[in-house]
C-alpha cells in the first residue's frame, strides 16, 4: 500500500540531485510496513546494508511483514529506484545487535537503507551505476538535513562483523566518499607482506575507528574492515596495505 508522505518524513519526492555531476532527479516510491516505532536518540548515523535476497520483491515483502519483524528507511532497486518504508523520525529495525565507537542498539540513531542484491549466498553480484548513482544521492540528502560525521557511514558487516558481510567487498565506497559520503583512506598499491603491527595495536586501532577491537575474533574484525575500507584482500590478515589504509583512517577518524 503506498502512502501519502509527510513533512517530517526525511528526503522529500524528488529532490535528489548528485553534487559535483549532471543533475538526476528520482521520484521515491512511498510503501508502507508496520515494521518500526518510535526513535529515542537524534539520528547520526548512516547504515548501509544489501538485501541478500533473490530478487526485490522478496526483499520488500519481508521489510513489511509484520512477523518478520524486520525493515529499513530505505530501499534502492538495481535500476535505481528509491522506495520509502519508514519516515526517518521513526526506528526501523535494520540493524539488530551492533556495535560502533562505544554505542550498542543501532536502531535508535540510524538511518537504514537496503540496497538491493541477492548478496553472497544467491550470487554476490556488482552494484549497477543506476543503482549506486540513486544510492550516493540519497545518501547525500540524508546528510543535508542530519548532522551525521563520515565516520559514521559504515555498511551493516561494520556494525555487526561476527554476523554480517554487507555490503560487502563489491560495494564501491570509494565511489561514494568522493562524493561526500563517507571516508576513504587511500593507501593504494601495497604488498601483501605481513605488516609491521602486533595483535594489540591493530586492536587498538581498529577500536579507535569503531569496532568492538577490544572484543571478538580479529581475523572476522579484520575482515569487516577490509570489506569496507580493502575490498580487494578480504583475507583477516594484518598484512602491511592493510595496517597502511588503518593507520590512514586512523588519522582521519581521530580527534585533532
Amino acid at each position: 500500500m503506498a502512502r501519502r508522505p509527510r513533512a517530517h518524513d526525511g528526503v522529500p519526492p524528488l529532490s535528489l540531485a548528485l553534487r559535483g555531476g549532471s543533475p538526476t532527479v528520482r521520484p521515491i516510491v512511498e510503501l508502507e510496513t508496520p515494521n518500526h516505532d518510535a526513535r529515542p536518540g537524534a539520528v547520526d548515523m548512516l547504515i548501509l546494508h544489501y538485501t541478500g535476497m533473490k530478487t526485490a520483491k522478496d526483499a520488500i515483502d519481508r521489510l513489511r511483514d509484520p512477523q518478520a519483524r524486520v525493515s529499513s528507511h530505505y530501499v534502492v532497486d538495481e535500476d535505481g529506484t528509491i522506495y520509502r518504508l519508514v519516515p526517518e523520525h521513526l526506528r526501523a529495525w535494520h540493524a539488530g545487535v551492533s556495535y560502533w565507537r562505544g554505542r550498542t542498539g543501532l536502531n535508535d540513531v540510524s538511518i537504514g537503507i537496503e540496497i538491493v542484491n541477492p548478496g553472497h549466498e544467491w550470487g554476490y553480484r556488482p552494484f549497477p551505476p543506476a543503482q549506486i548513482q540513486s544510492v550516493t544521492a540519497l545518501s547525500q540528502a540524508i546528510l543535508a538535513h542530519h548532522p551525521i560525521p563520515a565516520r559514521k557511514i559504515v555498511g551493516h558487516s561494520d556494525v555487526a562483523p561476527d554476523r554480517k558481510q554487507d555490503p560487502g567487498e563489491l560495494f564501491p565506497w570509494q565511489e561514494l566518499a568522493s562524493a561526500g559520503v563517507g571516508i576513504w583512506p587511500g593507501g593504494e598499491g601495497q604488498g601483501t607482506q605481513p605488516g609491521a603491527w602486533d595483535t594489540a595495536r591493530v586492536r587498538t586501532a581498529l577500536n579507535i575507528v569503531g569496532y568492538d577491537g577490544n572484543r571478538g575474533d580479529l581475523p572476522t574484525l579484520l575482515r569487516a574492515f577490509q570489506r569496507h575500507w580493502r575490498p580487494e584482500f578480504v583475507t583477516g590478515e594484518a598484512d602491511a596495505g592493510t595496517i597502511l589504509r588503518l593507520d590512514r583512517l586512523l588519522r582521519m577518524v581521530q580527534p585533532t
